[in-house]
């Protein structure tokens, strides 16, 4: 027992544990938690800021018309009739049922029309496609102001000016941008895939829609969110066609809103508050309930690239 008690020792002064030679004498411990309080600290911060203003939107919302800009996030006076006043005094609710349907059509359009030109262009082999490609990306350089006026003609002669069509129908010809990135995608994909369905009999159409567009779902959710958000916050394209009232989208609404209370109106700025909150909260929702798809999308956007 003695002998083999020394071969132990000797055997373990000879190959010492493997965990005391990967932490050397130093401060990688000690560095660590420091390392990981400092990031914790700077994403706080970081929070800090981006929610700043919407909750100083919140406190502004539930005080009384003098207290509105005195900076102080815990309202003296809490005013909730603030949000019934919105309600009665502007058709809310039919200003947000506007955009919800404005919006879901342009999504919807335009993720549809922009995969399938990227699909083509990224599937298809055929005499001009690059060039043609890049004609389709510099249009990204074409500032909105040069189409604004021949658009607006085009949807007069259609006598469609005034109605909401223009709003959502130019993106059933796709985007440039949303066209390079879900391009970026399907040029991703094993070629071998779409080949072996080709070979087993599978029509153009169902490599599109049964193996690319299964594949490349982060990247069409990101299309998707990108376009709601863009929709929702719109506000050029409804001030120029939005004639009637009751076909006034959220961002319409609320420039109407200002006008009324704001300035030049009655000076009730707590109600102009109160409106942009019940036009925010539909987005934040939107956002939490699409993160994991939408932060699933960004990364796989850069694992593709």
């Amino acid at each position: 027992m003695t002998q083999l008690s020394t071969t132990e020792a000797d055997t373990h002064r000879a190959h010492p544990d493997h965990r005391s030679e990967q932490r050397p004498h130093g401060t990688a411990d000690g560095a660590r938690p420091l390392s990981r309080a400092l990031r914790w600290l700077g994403l706080s911060a970081a929070a800090v800021v981006f929610l700043y203003p919407f909750v100083w939107l919140l406190s502004a919302s539930v005080k009384p018309s003098q207290d509105v800009f005195d900076n102080v996030l815990v309202p003296h006076v809490w005013q909730w009739q603030n949000y019934s006043a919105i309600w009665a005094a502007v058709p809310l609710l039919t200003w947000v049922g506007n955009s919800v349907a404005v919006t879901l059509a342009a999504a919807v359009s335009v993720t549809v029309s922009s995969a399938l030109v990227a699909f083509g262009f990224a599937y298809f082999r055929f005499p001009g496609r690059n060039a043609l490609f890049a004609v389709v990306i510099g249009t990204m350089m074409l500032p909105a102001a040069v189409t604004m006026v021949p658009q607006y003609l085009v949807w007069n002669w259609l006598h469609l000016a005034s109605s909401q069509v223009p709003l959502w129908a130019p993106n059933l010809f796709g985007s440039a941008f949303y066209i390079f990135l879900l391009r970026q995608f399907f040029l991703g994909l094993p070629r071998e895939l779409f080949e072996a369905a080709r070979v087993d009999g599978a029509s153009y159409w169902a490599l599109f829609w049964r193996i690319a567009v299964p594949l490349c779902r982060p990247a069409l959710v990101v299309t998707f969110i990108f376009e709601v958000q863009a929709s929702w916050t719109d506000l050029v394209r409804p001030l120029i066609y939005l004639r009637n009232p009751e076909l006034y989208t959220v961002p319409r609404g609320l420039k109407a809103v200002l006008d009324q209370f704001g300035a030049g109106g009655e000076l009730r700025w707590e109600i102009v508050c109160a409106a942009s909150v019940v036009v925010t909260v539909p987005m934040i929702i939107a956002f939490l309930v699409c993160q994991r798809h939408f932060t699933e999308g960004v990364a796989t956007t850069g694992n593709k690239g």
